[in-house]
């Protein structure tokens, strides 16, 4: 009986490690991004890499990395994406 607890807690340790984390990311309430939304500018994604937010209505800010567009909320998530764009650019 002892033994099947401790195998129940492993295995819902290990199960639970293995989930994948979505980033919980925090705007900043003073973002420097103009207020008003880009218009037609193409870009690869429908939702914001970072955080995402649908971008198609609220395309803040853009990027390009390796010849493709990226479309942001805002620039608090352009600046994360440019920290580490391997991380969120589209396989």
């Amino acid at each position: 009986m002892k033994s099947l607890v401790i195998l129940t807690a492993l295995l819902s340790i290990s199960l639970l490690s293995c989930t994948k984390e979505t980033p919980q990311v925090k705007h900043k309430s003073n973002m420097s991004s103009s207020k008003e939304n880009i218009r037609n500018i193409q870009v690869v994604n429908e939702e914001d890499p970072v955080c995402h937010m649908k971008t198609a209505e609220f395309l803040k800010d853009t990027a390009v990395y390796k010849n493709k567009t990226y479309g942001f909320c805002s620039s608090y998530c352009k600046e994360e994406f440019k920290q580490n764009p391997e991380k969120y650019a589209q396989k």
